[in-house]
């Protein structure tokens, strides 16, 4: 564990928060007086994040966990309730978007997939709910993607354990909004501006990516800002379900 942070304040519990939608909810939650508490598979690579967020006055430390094993899940919110303060609102951000055709889709490929895209959001969310019936309040956020509605090609595994978190989603909304805890499910339907994306993008249309129009790619700043909406929403006008996408972007 990296951290820094006041302790006792209601927390932010951010799983799978990468460098990109996950920083950008980290900036937004801390921002909005929360202490937040990122996961990912190496804490240490949220040095940088943490550093910056500390200077602007905010609270944010890092966890390491995988997201797939129940125990080590089950740690996290013990540790996190113990160590940090109440968990507020927990994200389930993880997810493995892998683009491979079906013959060459392995059993391990599929399994791996499903275990972090889905799997890992049943853990989490159940988790955060045991902690939120507690206290009879709390949100929880899921990271959907286009796949989660429209099964492309190559994507069996992951449209497939997409599909699921979905479903997952919409159960655990049904169940936990008459007991007062906010479930809702972030439909991601484009590409985000991000490292990564940048660099598949690169590869396929070279130095053309840095002038790109500036609503070609979901900026992950306006993700945080909708994650940010949600978690604020009174509870007489709920969200269950958003979609969110650039202006150009085909739907």
């Amino acid at each position: 564990m990296t951290a820094s942070s006041i302790a006792g304040g209601p927390v932010a519990l951010l799983v799978g928060a990468g460098d990109a939608i996950g920083a950008a909810v980290a900036r937004r939650f801390a921002a909005g007086g929360l202490q937040v508490c990122m996961a990912r598979r190496d804490a240490a690579k949220a040095k940088a994040l943490i550093d910056e967020v500390v200077a602007s006055g905010g609270a944010l430390q890092a966890f390491s966990v995988d997201a797939r094993q129940e125990a080590a899940v089950q740690d996290l919110f013990a540790e996190v309730e113990r160590e940090v303060g109440p968990i507020e609102v927990c994200l389930y951000n993880a997810g493995s978007n892998v683009n491979t055709p079906l013959l060459e889709t392995s059993e391990s490929l599929f399994r791996k997939s499903w275990e972090l895209a889905c799997y890992g959001g049943f853990l989490t969310g159940r988790e955060a709910a045991r902690y939120m019936l507690q206290r009879g309040h709390g949100t929880i956020l899921f990271t959907g993607a286009t796949a989660s509605v429209r099964g492309g090609a190559g994507f069996a595994a992951f449209a497939s354990a997409k599909f699921g978190l979905r479903a997952l989603a919409q159960s655990m909304a049904r169940e936990l909004g008459p007991k007062n805890i906010h479930v809702a499910h972030l439909l991601i339907d484009g590409g985000v501006d991000s490292e990564a994306i940048r660099k598949r993008m690169r590869a396929r249309i070279g130095d053309k990516v840095d002038s790109l129009p500036p609503n070609t790619l979901i900026q992950t700043k306006a993700i945080a800002e909708a994650y940010w909406a949600l978690h604020v929403q009174p509870a007489y006008g709920w969200t269950h379900e958003l979609d969110l996408r650039t202006s150009i972007e085909r739907w």
